[in-house]
């Protein structure tokens, strides 16, 4: 018989691949997970991993056991659901990843609204990167997360996880106000039709010419390896020409407070100009927006504390965002 957690570090190497990632990820020493990997060759009764040096690559043998993986962690996590649900009562700890603004914006609200109907349950709130959520959630440190994508920067289905559209919102090009061009008349997102996922990025020629209008500034981006540095340089591209990134900066209120002053331009989202820099910023609507989504790990849908907070986000969601959120 098959260990499941030799199948969840064979399923881990898949997705990270090295022995050492995945040792660092799941706090093992490296010698542990290459002796639990040699132990479930013996069981699977053939070769999984074939060895180049330093390194390790998966056999179609292993590439087929780890969809089997997936099957079989995806059922016990139903089984956790149905016991939990059985049980009654929730109550324990419940680890939430988020990103910066929506843990300003909508985990507060959501967290007051899940203490009111469910008091035994402790959550807890870690800022988590929405490039580090698969990892996490699939290594067991997050139970439930948000993640979100932009229309140049679509995120692809991540095996072993699930989805559910939370919230969408618009995106700004920020200048000082003294260079601002005049805004363009840009439907807002709640207004908008729904992304359709096989069509052409978002963004006709009013946006390029907006961003054109500014290729010759210094940019203000995220840090590199961010879904909103991708987002920002894409668009840029789209427009035809590569931004001269002159400041890499996370938060969006730091942003807005470098555009004041005359540091660069940048795009961000509506949620992250909540307290815009005051008149010395424009704000201009461009034609892409920003979907927020509920993530976890596949079959934990239905356990019911992640149900009871998805429903907390759900109302927690502004009003400005809620009739965008009702399309997703």
């Amino acid at each position: 018989m098959l260990d499941v957690r030799r199948l969840r570090l064979l399923r881990e190497l898949a997705r990270r691949g090295t022995i050492a990632a995945v040792a660092e990820a799941l706090s093992f020493s490296p010698s542990a997970v290459s002796q639990q990997l040699s132990v479930l060759e013996r069981e699977a009764g053939l070769p999984l991993l074939e060895r180049t040096g330093r390194t390790v690559r998966l056999t179609p043998a292993a590439q087929n056991l780890v969809r089997h993986a997936d099957a079989v962690l995806e059922r016990l996590e139903r089984a956790d659901a149905d016991l939990a649900e059985a049980r009654g009562g929730l109550a324990g700890a419940l680890r939430i990843g988020a990103f910066p603004t929506a843990t300003r914006a909508i985990v507060p609200a959501a967290l007051v609204h899940l203490a009111r109907r469910h008091p035994g349950l402790e959550p807890m709130v870690s800022e988590t990167d929405p490039a580090a959520v698969a990892h996490a959630l699939r290594a067991g440190d997050l139970d439930v997360a948000l993640v979100h994508e932009y229309d140049l920067v679509p995120e692809p289905p991540e095996p072993g996880l699930a989805t559910r559209p939370l919230y969408r919102e618009a995106m700004y090009l920020a200048t000082p106000a003294a260079t601002a061009p005049a805004p363009m008349p840009v439907p807002a997102p709640a207004d908008a039709a729904p992304a359709d996922p096989g069509a052409p990025p978002a963004g006709g020629p009013g946006q390029d010419a907006v961003l054109r209008a500014h290729r010759d500034d210094p940019w203000i981006t995220a840090t590199p390896g961010t879904l909103c540095h991708a987002m920002t340089v894409r668009a840029c591209r789209a427009a035809g020409f590569t931004p001269r990134v002159r400041h890499q900066v996370d938060e969006f209120a730091t942003v807005l407070a470098l555009v004041a002053v005359g540091q660069g331009v940048a795009v961000v989202p509506q949620l992250g100009v909540t307290d815009p820099a005051g008149p010395a910023v424009t704000l201009v609507r461009l034609r892409m927006e920003r979907r927020t989504k509920i993530a976890f790990r596949g079959g934990a849908g239905a356990h019911p504390a992640v149900a009871a907070f998805t429903a907390a986000l759900r109302a927690a969601v502004p009003p400005d965002l809620a009739a965008a959120r009702a399309e997703a």
